[in-house]
């Protein structure tokens, strides 16, 4: 009976210890940063480590210090450069949310309405939920009850893209087939939706009565002169990257068809003046950032999802590293980081690898904050595999000495 209580004694404090570990592991107490605090110049040599070593297509990034420029890397040497246009794949998400914030401080757009109040070419299909909880707030922070989890597929260089209401009602998935449609309670919990923003998509159509691309460069574009930025074909303009696949040979660009999903397209230089603004307290857009950073969803207690911006790490008093990244095949991977605190932000853009940009994005949230970046679940994880086993054989020898003590006196 003594073995069996001994047992049941290191099985609870095994238990124990292994739930502490994993949440000390989510304030970062088993990760180390690649760089000093502060320390920009070996953060950067780090990244160019990073880059020359696991990737061979194209890459832009950009370190922004302070609300201004500070390190830049380009690959191609000589190939590319801050006006390098890539496709940004679900970045495109970001600049969406942006213009639909700015329809709702025109008066013209109510985030708690039903987004059906603004539709008349289209309509959810029918189903068992009620449809005016589908609001736009829910829309952008991937809340309101579809989950067709979109991923939209590519499009040949030669074929002609469907309308906003044909992809609505048939849309082309990268992986499966998807229905946009709601299948879950609206407001009951996250669940990501390209067809959320092609819905968005279609509203800001119906409200300001221009293609959406029209509106975003009127709204957003043109006013930041981020005059490289466009949802036109990339490849058939000057100066675009090469389409790259996974081992860096030049493959046939895609087209996508939902601008507001995954078809924007843009250039580090631009996005830098899209960093700048938002770090701007007297740009025209710095009254849109509190509702980017207005927490949407929430996993474990912690908030991860804004109104159309993945808030990476809290940065204190309501504030958190927030911005957006994007994957897409062949191979496209994009991110922009934003520190509101600090005004500094990192920029990556990617072709021939689907996760560099992102993991380069939370090791430097990571270096920033000192919190793991809400992306970095898995690292996290894994850095609280050997502390736990550690503990756990600690505590196991310190009940065998404690066992045998007693059983010796007995």
């Amino acid at each position: 009976m003594r073995i069996l209580k001994y047992t049941a004694l290191f099985l609870g404090l095994a238990g124990v210890w292994s739930v502490a570990a994993l949440l000390l592991a989510f304030e970062g107490w088993w990760m180390k940063p690649v760089a000093a605090e502060g320390d920009v110049a070996a953060f950067r040599a780090w990244m160019v480590n990073e880059l020359e070593q696991d990737h061979r297509g194209s890459a832009a990034f950009i370190l922004i210090e302070n609300g201004e420029a500070a390190h830049q890397y380009f690959a191609p040497a000589g190939l590319t450069d801050g006006d390098t246009l890539f496709p940004t794949a679900s970045f495109s998400k970001f600049i969406t949310a942006l213009a639909v914030i700015g329809l709702h401080e025109q008066g013209k757009v109510d985030l708690d309405s039903p987004v059906s109040r603004y539709l008349t070419r289209w309509e959810l299909p029918a189903s068992g939920f009620d449809h005016n909880g589908v609001t736009v707030r829910r829309l952008l922070s991937h809340t309101a009850g579809l989950t067709d989890g979109l991923g939209f597929g590519d499009y040949d260089a030669e074929e002609e893209l469907p309308t906003t209401v044909e992809s609505l009602r048939s849309p082309r998935a990268s992986t499966g087939v998807r229905e946009i449609r709601v299948t879950e309670e609206p407001g009951s919990g996250y669940a990501y939706s390209g067809g959320g923003y092609l819905i968005l998509q279609l509203m800001v159509e119906e409200v300001t009565q221009q293609p959406f691309a029209d509106y975003v460069k009127g709204d957003l574009l043109d006013p930041l002169d981020m005059n490289r930025s466009t949802y036109a074909f990339y490849a058939s303009q000057a100066n675009a990257t090469l389409s790259y696949d996974l081992d860096g040979e030049p493959v046939p660009a895609s087209q996508y068809a939902s601008p507001a999903a995954t078809g924007f397209n843009s250039s580090a230089d631009d996005l830098t003046r899209l960093a700048r603004a938002l770090l701007n307290e007297k740009s025209p857009l710095a009254s849109r950032i509190s509702l980017l950073q207005e927490p949407g969803a929430s996993s474990l207690g912690a908030d991860f999802w804004g109104l159309g911006s993945i808030l990476y790490a809290p940065v204190g008093s309501g504030a958190f590293v927030f911005g957006h990244d994007g994957r897409n095949d062949p191979a496209i991977n994009t991110t922009l980081r934003i520190n509101p605190v600090t005004g500094d932000a990192i920029i990556g853009l990617v072709s021939g690898h689907l996760s560099i940009a992102s993991r380069i994005g939370a090791e430097w949230v990571f270096w920033q904050t000192g919190v793991p970046d809400v992306l970095a679940v898995d690292k996290v994880i894994d850095s609280a595999i050997f502390p736990a086993l550690g503990g756990i054989l600690v505590l196991l020898l310190g009940v065998i000495v404690v066992a045998r003590r007693n059983l010796l006196k007995s």
